[in-house]
């Protein structure tokens, strides 16, 4: 409890702070924050008037003088998110949104994640975002609560990114950062427009020793668009990236003893067996988009996406996996209104194939990293249908209803190669209808209330079937897709031009939690049923041209209601692992017309669980980081510089926490460290 009033002492007077510092600032014009437009609850609707909680970031937000290590550093300022593993590039980045993927050990469960357009997430609900091009982010949307209804499979939360499309005119730019930790990035953008054409391509390649011992990466990407517009209102979109990670250590996780002695060690195995991983992957996606004699907007698109991977996991045993996977769709959907009793109905149908074939093997290592044999050979297939539709109904010229549901047809599949009989071969479908109702009420043109209904189904991935103890199991027949019902209400609007704010109150029931066994992590269960409930607040406020603030603030009351674990212990009210109770973001930043910027931000967090049974818990901590940069016109040439400083307070705090690992659950986060970068753009 002195936590909570200390941070909602802090909100308050900062929000406090926002309003009335304004009286000193009387002589600065008011500035008028434009409304915003966003699509991730399906129809194009402005922020404001969406029965949903979404975030929107433009590019100001997400580049700024950022390192650009992973996303989070532009998402922390999202209420409801919550990330870990920002500096361990063998795991991935770990995001979890109202809870859904707190659970993964490695990657993104439980949430939808698409970039320009096409699905980061594969039908077994796994996803990646080693391959997002930070440099050319221009756009972010993220829809928090369960959104099957849309998206269809592990849609617990939504993330829509967008690059540059090069609509912008011809412009080059070469980009150069050093930093703390041997970090380095060179990178390269162009694009613009010529005639028919507009088109973007982004490169760069990054190098970083790490904070600890056995935490090297070597990283390179490029990223392209090309559009092509047959006329006006018809338009042809490829989209290409291409990831190339030759090195990405893993320096596993320490007991609470070994990060107190040394933070920046790797674990004992972690050393002896070269933990870590190699990855390649290119993407080739197409779009079509016509309104050509049409009252509405038809989009097709079709994708391929190819990845190759291999990772020594930080034990010895079966801890060797390889694959090969092909990913692949196709889908369209078309957008149209109607009017009825003089109110026009905007609405959406689509329909959505998605394939994905894992050529997989795994294989046995000794604690002298010595392959002793195989453990798996399999061919693990996942093909999903889905079709949707939305509605906006306007009941009153206040009052618009939304209406939307999905149907998903979801086969998984394992081809076993490697025992005689084939014994792990095996089959799993599962049939899904998933719903949402909204509702918008706009009580004055500065504030909207809504009240939202969505549920959301979430299959395990081949991943949490498989235990690598018992290769000739196949599927785990006791493990079950995990279903969700989310309840929620907010409030949305401005208390003058200068502010944009949102607030969510919500209740998620899940049935069937997939959790990780805290005896044999490699292997997953269903919880009888888990129960949270949370509050979302966040506040964008201008003082004037130059100085603005943003206040992002979290309560999770996010609780185990009927599970008993394997060895028989009552979690009933244990509090889920792997996420904190509070979470506080507060941003204060100056920037000029001339490109001057000075960014100081905090990200507070309470105290966090690593098991299921409550027993290890990990202190709260609270991060500051600033970022100054300067912009100079050299008759054609604009250069850009800027420094940072993250961690600013040098403040011990763990930067991941494997969740239910035994006492190896502690992975530390570096101390001060600082960055420094130029954009030269012609």
């Amino acid at each position: 409890m002195k936590l909570l009033f200390r941070y909602l002492s802090l909100l308050s007077l900062l929000v406090a702070w926002a309003f009335f510092s304004t009286t000193s600032l009387a002589d600065e014009p008011s500035v008028e924050l434009p409304p915003l437009t966003v699509t991730a609850a399906g129809l194009e609707r402005e922020l404001k008037d969406t029965a949903a909680a979404i975030s929107y970031l433009d590019s100001t937000q997400l580049q700024s003088g950022r390192q650009q290590l992973q996303l989070d550093e532009s998402l922390n300022r999202v209420p409801g998110t919550f990330f870990q593993n920002r500096y361990n590039f063998a795991q991935n980045l770990r995001l979890s949104i109202r809870g859904f993927g707190a659970r993964a050990p490695f990657g993104i469960r439980g949430l939808h994640l698409r970039v320009d357009g096409f699905p980061e997430t594969l039908p077994d609900g796994q996803s990646q975002v080693d391959t997002i091009d930070l440099q050319s982010l221009t756009e972010a949307e993220v829809l928090r609560g369960p959104s099957s209804a849309l998206y269809g499979n592990a849609a617990g939360g939504v993330v829509l990114l967008r690059t540059r499309d090069g609509s912008e005119d011809i412009e080059m730019e070469a980009r150069g950062q050093v930093g703390s930790d041997d970090f380095y990035r060179i990178g390269a953008l162009a694009g613009g427009q010529n005639g028919r054409w507009t088109g973007h391509v982004s490169g760069w390649q990054m190098r970083y020793q790490g904070y600890r011992e056995q935490s090297q990466t070597e990283k390179r990407l490029i990223n392209t668009q090309a559009n092509y517009w047959l006329a006006e209102d018809r338009n042809l979109r490829l989209v290409f990236t291409a990831l190339d990670q030759p090195l990405g250590q893993d320096p596993a996780g320490l007991t609470r003893q070994q990060a107190r002695e040394n933070p920046g060690q790797a674990s004992a195995n972690a050393l002896a067996l070269n933990a870590g991983q190699e990855v390649q992957q290119q993407r080739l996606g197409l779009e079509y988009s016509d309104r050509h004699n049409l009252t509405g907007e038809l989009r097709l698109q079709v994708f391929y996406s190819h990845r190759d991977f291999q990772q020594q996991l930080p034990f010895p045993g079966p801890s060797l996996i390889e694959f090969e996977r092909h990913f692949y769709g196709l889908g369209g959907n078309y957008r149209d209104s109607f009017v009825l009793n003089q109110q026009r109905l905007p609405w959406v149908v689509g329909v959505e194939l998605l394939q994905q074939s894992d050529d997989r093997q795994r294989y046995s290592v000794n604690p002298d990293a010595e392959v002793t044999g195989q453990s798996q050979d399999a061919l693990e297939t996942a093909t999903s249908l889905g079709v949707y539709g939305e509605i906006d109904w306007p009941l009153t010229s206040a009052l618009t209803l939304t209406l939307g549901g999905r149907y998903d047809q979801l086969d998984m599949e394992i081809e076993d190669r490697f025992t005689p009989e084939g014994q792990a071969s095996g089959k799993q479908s599962f049939d899904e209808f998933s719903t949402t109702l909204g509702l918008s009420l706009s009580l004055n043109p500065d504030h909207q209330l809504y009240a939202r209904l969505g549920t959301s189904f979430e299959s395990p991935t081949f991943t949490e079937f498989y235990d690598p103890n018992e290769p000739e199991a196949g599927f785990d027949p006791q493990l079950k897709p995990q279903q969700a019902l989310n309840l929620e209400t907010g409030l949305k609007g401005a208390f003058n031009p200068s502010s944009q704010y949102q607030l969510a109150v919500f209740q998620v029931t899940t049935d069937d939690e997939i959790i990780k066994i805290a005896s044999d992590p490699d292997r997953f269960a269903n919880a009888g049923k888990t129960r949270r409930l949370g509050l979302e607040a966040s506040l964008d406020y201008n003082f004037n041209k130059q100085l603005v603030t943003r206040l992002a603030y979290t309560w999770s009351d996010f609780r185990f209601r009927r599970f008993e674990d394997e060895e028989g212990n009552n979690l009933n009210n244990k509090r889920l692992p792997g996420l904190p109770e509070h979470q506080l973001f507060a941003e204060l930043a100056w920037r000029e017309t001339s490109g001057f910027f000075a960014i100081v931000d905090s990200l507070l967090i309470s105290e966090v669980y690593a098991d299921n049974q409550n027993s290890r818990q990990v202190s709260g901590y609270g991060l500051v980081n600033s970022r100054l940069g300067s912009r100079q016109q050299l008759q054609h040439l604009r250069v850009d510089t800027y420094i940072g400083i993250n961690n600013l307070f040098n403040r011990d705090y763990p930067a991941n926490l494997r969740i239910n690992s035994g006492d190896n659950y502690l992975e530390p986060g570096p101390g001060r460290h600082f960055y420094a970068g130029i954009n030269l753009r012609y």
